[in-house]
């Protein structure tokens, strides 16, 4: 098994969290707060999306992760197309409450719709040079 497959038993952990938690989560003008996904095992930074309260909540009741799709407006889970489910382990909150890191175990191949491990799989000065 590579280590970004979980077993199929892995099971799902709802987040505990209060209102006064909650309250203290501050959006943006389009009702939304940017998400940074990292795994849990390598702490390799997977994706990034948008959330809104909605997403959140689900996110924080469920234990998977859910976001906004601004071009679909419309919720979507990570993983229910693909397989590629991520499980929450951890939410946090920035200092100013404007960014959110989830921590989880990614199942699958890997997060990025490209079929890649994590969406930044390309880096500056990777590319060959011009002739």
């Amino acid at each position: 098994m590579s280590t970004t497959e979980k077993p199929s038993n892995y099971k799902v952990k709802p987040v505990p969290f209060t209102s006064a938690e909650l309250a203290e989560v501050s959006y943006n003008a389009d009702g939304l707060v940017p998400a940074i996904v990292q795994d849990a095992s390598d702490h390799a930074v997977l994706m990034f999306a948008w959330m809104n309260e909605d997403s959140l909540i689900k996110t924080l009741e469920t234990g998977r992760t859910w976001f906004w799709s601004r071009s679909r407006q419309e919720f979507w889970c990570k993983g229910e197309t693909s397989g590629d489910r991520q499980y929450v382990r951890r939410l946090s909150y920035d200092c100013d409450g404007d960014v959110l890191l989830v921590v989880v175990d990614q199942e699958g191949k890997g997060a990025c719709h490209t079929g890649n491990r994590t969406c930044f799989y390309r880096s500056f000065g990777d590319a060959p040079a011009a002739t």
